[in-house]
Order: structure tokens, then sequence, then C-alpha cells
């Protein structure tokens, strides 16, 4: 019997998926690998310490206090070339009216010799009614060619002036243009700079701010300390001069005591005096300039202004020493070169203290070792130690 076929339908061998199970695993694994290698390669920024923020702020508002006195400095040169280019187009403005007044007196005298039809001499001499008549018109003609020359000259000197002046005022103008973008520059340098300050401290936690807090006060300390210490130098060295002025006058009273007393009435020292007299009159100027330092404490530091209400450093220097009759320069810059130079040992009440290699800062000494300044934006006039910023260097004004 023959076989049958099956009828069954035949099995199909399954293969296995295992490979595919192993590079699913293995994409996974490098997933994670990567992933790994990813936030290796860019960790987060480690949050700067307090002490670390307050250099950077400080050295923030250094540099704002240096693109503050740029920026003074511009302004005030941009004012005064202002002031010149106004003068220079005011005086283009009347050489222009006398170019015209010229060229109207020129234009009446071509009228004149239009309406005359350029007669010659000759034509003139046997039209005229009588020769005396002819002469005297030729003198009155002669005269009257002088005049037209002389107005021609004058066109000409007057055109070359004010061409001469429109020159230099369009210089002038270029230099303002330039000025007023030193101007601009210095302004949005010193917004960059507070900016940048004011972000720093805008991310410090309730306990970083009370830590530097505490920083900034004992930076005061230490500053108030060292000033007390020149304090009591300074009191120590009056008082040796005080005793040397007193024995030197017991001495003299002696010596004219044990000689005649003729001529003891006219030994006073003329040196002592006029040097005293010196002092006195310094002491006066100072007195003002304190007075009015002192009535501006309170008052905010806004950078660039200079009184009445708010204060940069160099502003108030200014301000205060203009009450006492002299006219000091607008920048620290300026400042730092009107009148002598003080050791600090030798400071007087008035003198002017700056501050930093760069003269950015400056302030107005009032005795012990402390001084009434107009600090950094966000803080108000105020007294404080002479120590507090590392000095350049003192001047006494007048």
């Amino acid at each position: 019997m023959p076989v049958l076929a099956s009828h069954r339908k035949p099995r199909t061998k399954v293969r296995t998926t295992t490979p595919a199970v192993g590079l699913t695993t293995a994409a996974l694994a490098s997933v994670t690998l990567l992933s790994t290698q990813s936030a290796t390669a860019a960790p987060a920024e480690p949050k700067p310490a307090v002490e670390e923020v307050q250099k950077k702020v400080d050295a923030l508002y250094r540099q704002a206090g240096a693109a503050t006195q740029e920026y003074n400095q511009a302004k005030a040169a941009s004012a005064s070339q202002q002031a010149k280019v106004d003068t220079l187009l005011s005086d283009v403005a009347k050489r222009t009216e006398k170019i015209n007044e010229a060229r109207r007196a020129l234009g009446s005298y071509a009228a004149a010799q239009y309406r005359n039809g350029g007669i010659g001499p000759a034509a003139t001499f046997f039209l005229a009614d009588n020769p005396q008549g002819y002469f005297d018109q030729s003198r009155l003609m002669d005269r009257a060619t002088e005049r037209q020359q002389r107005s021609v000259t004058e066109f000409r000197t007057q055109q070359a002036s004010a061409a001469k002046k429109r020159a230099e005022a369009v210089k002038s103008l270029e230099t303002l243009t330039e000025t007023q973008a030193t101007l601009a520059s210095s302004k949005k340098d010193v917004q960059t700079k507070l900016t940048e300050a004011r972000g720093l401290l805008s991310r410090l936690t309730a306990e970083e701010k009370a830590r530097l807090a505490e920083l900034e006060r004992k930076k005061e300390a230490e500053a108030k300390e060292k000033a007390a210490k020149l304090a009591a130098r300074q009191a120590a060295e009056a008082k040796e001069r005080a005793e040397a002025e007193e024995k030197a006058r017991e001495e003299a009273a002696k010596e004219s005591g044990d000689g005649s007393g003729t001529g003891s009435g006219t030994g006073t020292d003329p040196g002592s005096g006029t040097g005293s007299g010196t002092d006195s009159g310094y002491a006066a100027k100072a007195e003002k300039v304190l007075a009015f330092a002192r009535a501006q404490i309170g008052k905010p530091y806004v950078w660039g202004a200079s009184g009445p209400s708010s204060y940069d450093c160099s502003g108030l220097t200014q301000a205060a020493w203009r009450e006492a009759g002299v006219t000091l320069p607008r920048t620290t810059w300026d400042q730092v070169e009107v009148g002598t130079r003080v050791a600090t040992s030798d400071l007087k009440p008035g003198d002017l203290v700056f501050f930093y290699d760069d003269i950015s800062h400056v302030g107005i000494y009032k005795g012990d070792g402390m001084m009434i300044h107009a600090p950094k934006p966000g803080a108000n006039v105020r007294e404080e130690s002479i120590y507090y910023m590392p000095i350049y260097g003192s001047v006494r004004p007048a």
C-alpha cells in the first residue's frame, strides 16, 4: 500500500532572538556611558566663596570708579567744546552778515556802472557841459573807484576770514562728536560694571549676605584701628611741637630779661609769624570745607553727580572746596595735581586724600585719621577711616 503524503504543514524552525537582546543591552550601556561622560565633561560651576565675591565686587566698584572719572573728564571736555563750537558758529554768522553787506555794496556799484553805460573818459569830456564840470566829475569818479576797490578788498577779506572760522567750527564739531562718543562709552562702561556687581550680590543667600556684612565690619574695624594709631601719633607730635615752642619762648624771655629792656619788644620772629598766618588762613578755609562736607553726610553716592542732592567722590570734594573760594578740577586725576603734596603723617583737616594706584577715589581729611567721602554706589556720604582703602597720596589744595 502506498505511503500517503502527510497533510501537515512542515514546522518552521524558529530562530532565537538572543543576539538582538544582546545588541539592545549594549546600546543602553553605550547611552549610559555617554551620559556619564557628558556629565563629567560639563560639571556645574562651583559657587564662589563669600570672600571671593567680596573681592570681585570691590574690584568692580573700583573699575566703575575709574570709569566714572573718565565719564566726568569727557563730560567736562564736552561742555567746554560745546561752548567753543557755539562761539565759533556765532562768529561765523556775524562774518557771513559782513560778507552779505560787502556783497550788497558791490552790487550797488555794479548797478551804477550799468546805468552809466560804461562811457569812456574821452566821450565823457566831449559830452560835458563845460571842461570844469568834466574834471569835477572825474574826481568824483576816482573817489568812487577807490571806494569800490576798498569794498572789493573788504569783501575778499571777510570771505577769507569767514572760510577760516567755518573750517575751525567744522573741526571743533568733529572733536565734540568724538568727545561725546567717549562720554557715551564711559557711561556704558560704568553701567556694565555696576550691573555685574549687583548681579553678584543678588545671588548671595541670606546667610552669605550676613557673612559679607561681617567681613565689611571687620575691614572697617581694622581701618579705624589704624586711624586711631595715626591720631595718637599726630597728637603726640603736636604736643612735642607745642612743648618745644613753649620752651623756646621761655628761653627767649629769659634772654631778653638778662639783656637790655629796650630791644625786647621787637624780638618777634617774622618767620614764625608768617607760618602761623598761613596755617591760620588754611585752617579757616578747611573749616568751611568740612562744614559743607558734614552737611552732605547721608546724601547718596551717584556716579557723575556733583550736587546738591547727590555726589560722586570728586564731585563732593569739588563742591566742598568751592565753599572756601577754591576752584578744583572735576576729576580725581586733575585734583591730585592741585596744591602741595603732603605725607600721610602730616595731614591736616581739609586735605584731600587719594586712593588706589589709578587714583580713582578721593576723600576730605577731617582729622584723627578719618575722612568724609562719597564711597560707592549704594552707599551714602559718610565719615570713614582713610585706611579703609589703599592710599595713593594726599594734597593740600590751598
